[in-house]
């Protein structure tokens, strides 16, 4: 038997076709258009974009994998998190979709929170901060911004759930995906309703039901299925990218981290009970599974080696040779890699400093020693705090670009004081998806199989393994308290330059 995981991501949708043991026997890839001319800091598309992309990447899949089709009996989907699909009553989106990463809904954030009470009280009655690429604002801003369109909303979805509404003809929303849009109480694991009134009073019923992940969502249609050969293929319940993710590195049980090195950097990990931070920098979603997955994102990775490579005009290889030949720390250089502001810490105007430039490290390789260096520092602040919170890390589980880099996941084993592991499949989301889907038809089926029975047996590590050597250990702390002063001064400052 064979399960299909999907990844419709911000770029591009990516389909792997997998067995019950794990094996990918087919992988497909299409990309997304994102709609040009929009007004600053908006950001958004239009769902037809994601299902020409399914069908092609599908497509594509399918082909390579060369098996029989009708053996395919489950279809999971992991989509990027936060955005707004808003549906009219026949089930046709009102207009494109507003995206995790538009901010031009921040005026919409602070009224929602303030008719909450103020910033802290947001997180005493949801266990969770509004950010402002959540969905709530979003959903507040078509109110007041496009009347006419909001008087045709029927049904608020996500773009995962989209997708799977589209597969399926069935409305639905999980504990996973629903706790990043800001109208969700993640300990209960229900809707809040003061904070749907915050944004309108009969908003309530258009807001799907929710359901634990383990209930699918129903059966792909046939019209779908006949498309492409498959016959009666159970469509699981899904999740957004990062919960999917968890899943697909087998980010299940406590202790285990997952670590992605991108053009962003996110870390986050499994809990058995809600995690919540009070001051609202670690992003307290619930998971895929059932569970909590306290999440840390901050803005700068693989951007930052772009630029630095697009300078010298060097591969990503010759960019670590050079970065090795400086020594651990760098002689004090440190780099702050807010070159597009910053999440965690929160620094939206900031930009990037080299500090501690002297003559004995002027030089290539102290300067690209030191980027990498500056982007796990900067995660390690947040690390840190998820730590004090309760995180006891045993290994970390690496994907993304920057996982390809050894040097840089020393430097993560140092830093963080954790072993460090590769993947042998790292398109976790879309493997995570198929994952859930095989979870969800073992439990359709009546078959009481644990997901982490299947994950353990599916997931498999990749040879590179690094582990912390201790002898960095007091200089990487030493270096991590100088890179957090040197953020608070550029935040004091920033305060200043605003109120004088």
């Amino acid at each position: 038997m064979y399960a299909i995981g999907v990844d419709s991501g911000t770029q591009g949708t990516k389909v792997l076709i997998v067995d019950f043991d794990g094996k990918v026997h087919g992988r497909g890839h299409h990309p997304h258009r994102l709609i040009s001319g929009l007004e600053p800091g908006a950001s958004e598309q239009d769902p037809k974009t994601w299902m020409d992309a399914l069908k092609a990447a599908l497509k594509e899949a399918l082909k390579n994998a060369k098996i029989n089709p009708s053996k395919v009996v489950s279809f999971g989907v992991s989509g990027q998190q936060h955005g707004f699909v808003p549906l009219k009553k026949n089930g046709t989106p009102i207009r494109p979709s507003k995206l995790w990463n538009d901010t031009s809904t921040v005026e919409e954030a602070e009224v929602i929170i303030k008719k909450m009470g103020g910033h802290r009280n947001y997180i005493k009655k949801l266990g969770i901060s509004l950010a402002v690429g959540y969905t709530a604002s979003k959903i507040l801003w078509l109110k007041k911004k496009e009347p006419d369109n909001y008087s045709q909303l029927s049904t608020v979805l996500l773009p995962h759930n989209y997708i799977n509404f589209y597969l399926t003809g069935k409305r639905h929303m999980e504990y996973g995906d629903a706790s990043g849009t800001g109208l969700m109480d993640i300990r209960k694991q229900q809707w809040h309703k003061e904070a749907i009134r915050a944004v309108d009073p009969e908003l309530e019923g258009k807001l799907p039901q929710l359901s634990h992940p383990y209930e699918p969502v129903g059966y792909l249609k046939k019209e779908i299925a006949h498309i492409f050969g498959l016959g009666n293929v159970l469509v699981s319940s899904g999740g957004g990218d990062n919960m999917m993710g968890a899943i697909g590195t087998g980010n299940i049980t406590p202790g285990v981290c997952t670590l992605s090195l991108g053009t962003s950097g996110t870390i986050y990990s499994y809990f058995s009970e809600p995690f919540v931070d009070p001051e609202g920098e670690i992003a307290a979603f619930c998971d895929s599974t059932g569970g909590w997955l306290p999440l840390l994102c901050t803005m700068n990775v693989t951007n930052t080696t772009e630029y630095f490579r697009a300078i010298f005009n060097i591969s990503n290889k010759e960019l670590e040779q050079m970065a090795s030949k400086a020594p651990s720390g760098t002689e004090g250089l440190l780099f702050l890699p807010f070159l597009d502001g910053e999440r965690v810490p929160v620094l939206p105007f900031s930009s990037g400093v080299f500090f501690g430039l002297n003559r004995k490290n002027f030089s290539s390789s102290f300067l690209a020693r030191s980027i990498l260096e500056g982007t796990i520092l900067n995660l390690g602040y947040g690390f840190s705090r998820m730590r004090v919170l309760g995180l006891k890390p045993k290994e970390i589980r690496a994907t993304g670009g920057g996982a390809k880099s050894r040097l840089w996941l020393q430097i993560t084993a140092d830093v963080f004081k954790t072993p460090v592991v590769t993947l042998k499949e790292q398109e976790a989301a879309a493997f995570g998806a198929a994952i859930q889907s095989i979870w969800n038809y073992y439990k359709a089926k009546g078959k009481n199989v644990r997901l982490e029975e299947i994950t353990r047996k599916i997931v498999k590590k990749g040879t590179l393994k690094v582990d912390p050597e201790p002898k960095n250990f007091h200089l990487y702390d030493r270096l991590q308290e100088r890179f957090n002063s040197l953020w608070q001064t550029l935040r004091e400052e920033f305060k200043t330059h605003r109120t004088g």
